[in-house]
């Protein structure tokens, strides 16, 4: 009995030891999440081998592991930028990104925790300068904005690809031009819209116009060819076939009696 406690003693400490050693070595990744294992003894970064995935991982306690989330990430952005007549625009986008996996190793090597401080945003910001600084003030207000959200993602994912980061899209959400210059596109954009307008009921009424023309033109043409086409025989013929079909109405009473002046006959007696 005297020696139990002896006994006890380094047993206890041994277990309080293998927790603690157990607790130093646990690493758990949590969803959406992965792991760049560090070895102290072992060379610094693991870049060769992939990343520890989600879930619990035993390793050795004088090793560290940085957690990098993994999945689609969104980074927002206001920026300041010139238009190629040098008037200040802002520009506001959203870009969707995410680490590549397999490369997280070197990413957490080459460009650490901060990559996205670090290459991302100086990357969209370069590029939103480089693109707007190609249009005017009335391109990025009106008709440009899709092509210069793509041309953003472009220039953008040139830069980044080479650096471990996968680009999934930039959105340009919105572009704040000087108040006096949105007013003045205000106004001659209403402008072109009511000259439009004007132009269009020009060509409405001209066609109308050619349309009545070619109607009456058409009318014209027939009645030149239809005057041209009868003659005193031709009346005569038309005048007897109307006389003879008047004769078979029961309601009429017909005598001939003759030709007048024009050689038609001449009807008598109509009851």
């Amino acid at each position: 009995m005297d020696k139990l406690p002896k006994i006890a003693l380094p047993v206890i400490f041994a277990f309080i030891v293998l927790v603690i050693l157990i607790s130093k070595s646990a690493v758990t990744i949590g969803s959406g999440e992965a792991g760049v294992l560090y070895k102290t003894f072992g060379g610094g970064v693991v870049t060769e081998e992939p990343p520890l995935g989600e879930g619990f991982h035993i390793v050795a306690p004088w090793n560290k592991v940085f957690v990098y989330e993994v999945r689609q990430q969104e980074v927002y952005e206001t920026m300041k930028v010139l238009s190629s007549n040098g008037l200040d625009i802002q520009l506001e986008a959203s870009t969707w990104f995410q680490p590549k996996y397999d490369e997280l190793g070197k990413l957490h090597k080459e460009k650490s925790e901060m990559y996205k401080e670090r290459i991302l945003l100086p990357a969209i910001r370069s590029a939103a300068r480089s693109v707007v600084g190609r249009y005017t003030p009335e391109q990025l207000y009106s008709s440009k904005r899709d092509a210069i959200q793509a041309e953003i993602y472009e220039e953008t994912k040139k830069i980044v690809d080479g650096q471990y980061i996968q680009l999934n899209e930039i959105l340009v959400r919105d572009v704040t031009l000087p108040t006096s210059i949105k007013e003045a596109i205000e106004r001659k954009l209403k402008q072109e819209q009511e000259s439009l307008e004007y132009e269009f009921r020009l060509v409405t009424a001209e066609k109308e116009a050619e349309k009545v023309r070619i109607e009456a033109q058409g009318k014209a043409d027939a009645n030149r060819i239809l005057s041209a086409s009868l003659n005193d025989k031709i009346l005569q013929d038309k005048g007897i076939d109307a006389t003879l079909e008047l004769s078979k109405s029961p309601n009429a009473k017909v005598v001939v009696v003759g030709s007048g002046e024009s050689g038609l006959p001449i009807i008598l007696g109509n009851n």
